[in-house]
């Protein structure tokens, strides 16, 4: 290798880059308009797959703590299309029926919990009441494991409270810090819509999932709900595998379970939802494919006419630096060493603008998790990307005035004023 030629070459690139700095620094304000395409291009697509990545990890998290061996059976899609929901409320309700066939003939299933939610309740103690906008659960014992959730204190709801219809509770963190700020409520009676129940239980505190806290809530035995709020409802069956190595099979089972008990006719679709953590995620990675496709469409646009700005401004800067140009080659520099110079003029111009693009779309994207429970995430492969392509626009469409600028005569660039 020939050391000397590389120092030699090294040292032509730092003296481009400091006569580029050099000329950025000169027309602060002229830069900064060229620029402007590709800092708010890039500061778009960076903010917005930093929200975007925030979210899958959240997501990914929050399904963590369900856990991979864990699915649900529902009348619903977690997510449908706008419009389609007469198709799904003509479908049969989910029965306790449709639970106990899958507790007896699942053969890979541990835990099986009949589970429903009814939002809008009151709760209230001595003088003081929530907002009557509460999620009162009905559920099973197999509804805390299932869930995610554990007793910190007390006890949950057993099967004896479910056969006998007991108006007993297990409350969350946040109803103890509303309701009783100052003393121990297990053993004390709360009214639920103006029923008594006594807590016995008080849950381990969760946290947010999907930006709601799971530690609002209020569990009752599933038959006690279903008692005071209607018997015709939909269920809900969440149901845990043995160990998530088994998770695609019990779903097959469980699908024949219910078309048997359903009465499915062989060849229609299943007139039920089977959706799991995995389903959840898939469902919001196919929703956000199309924004980030849209962002990249609306980027390169922007990218483009940003470089078709730098090689203007590159164009206008040559005619200004004639002279410069000419007394350079006279004093031994050649044409390749001008056309270096030029084009690494154009790449830096372009990086800087995508670096401040860059460190805007993360600052974005961190303030918007700060003011809102939108979390954000560093994209750090898509900084590299959005990096790559600022210095593809710089390197692209500075090539023609660098090679303009090389190929000038310098007796006729020296005798320019």
């Amino acid at each position: 290798m020939n050391f000397d030629r590389v120092r030699e070459n090294l040292l032509k690139i730092r003296e481009s880059l400091v006569i580029a700095l050099d000329v950025i620094r000169t027309h602060k304000m002229r830069s900064f308009l060229t620029l402007l395409g590709i800092i708010i291009g890039v500061m778009a697509i960076i903010g917005m797959q930093s929200l975007i990545e925030g979210l899958q990890k959240d997501m990914a998290r929050q399904m963590e703590m369900l856990g991979s061996n864990v699915f649900q059976v529902q009348k619903y899609p977690a997510i449908h299309e706008h419009g389609r929901e007469d198709k799904y409320r003509n479908r049969k309700d989910i029965t306790l029926m449709e639970a106990r066939a899958i507790e007896k003939y699942g053969t890979s299933v541990t835990n099986v919990s009949p589970q429903v939610v009814h939002y809008g309740v009151t709760v209230k103690f001595g003088g003081d009441k929530t907002s009557p906008t509460q999620p009162l659960a009905g559920a099973v014992p197999a509804f805390f494991p299932n869930n995610g959730y554990s007793v910190r204190e007390g006890r949950a709801i057993t099967d004896l409270d479910v056969q006998n219809v007991q108006m007993v509770a297990v409350i969350g963190q946040d109803l103890v810090d509303e309701l009783f700020p100052f003393r121990n409520p297990l053993g004390e009676n709360i009214l639920v819509d103006g029923r008594r129940y006594q807590v016995i239980g008080i849950l381990d505190k969760m946290g947010q999932r999907f930006g709601q806290s799971q530690d609002n809530i209020t569990i009752v035995p599933l038959t006690t709900l279903l008692k005071y709020y209607g018997k015709q409802r939909s269920l809900a069956i969440t149901i845990q595998v043995k160990n998530s190595e088994l998770i695609e099979e019990a779903k097959e089972q469980i699908i024949g379970i219910l078309r048997a008990v359903r009465k499915v006719p062989p060849g229609a679709d299943n007139d039920f939802e089977i959706f799991s953590s995995a389903t959840l995620i898939n469902t919001f990675n196919n929703m956000t494919r199309a924004i980030r496709i849209g962002a990249i469409v609306i980027v390169s646009f922007s990218l483009l006419v940003a470089g078709i700005g730098i090689m203007n401004i590159m164009l206008v800067s040559i005619s200004e630096r004639i002279r410069e140009i000419g007394i350079r080659m006279a004093v031994g520099a050649n044409r390749r060493d001008i056309m270096y110079q030029f084009l690494v003029e154009a790449v830096l111009l372009s990086e800087v603008g995508g670096i401040v693009g860059i460190l805007a779309g993360v600052g974005i994207g961190q303030f918007v998790a700060l003011v809102s429970p939108v979390p954000a995430s560093v994209p750090i492969p898509w900084i590299l990307i959005g990096f790559f392509f600022c210095s593809l626009v710089g390197l692209g469409f500075g090539l023609y005035p660098a090679k303009r600028a090389s190929k000038l005569d310098p007796i006729e660039a020296l005798r320019y004023e």
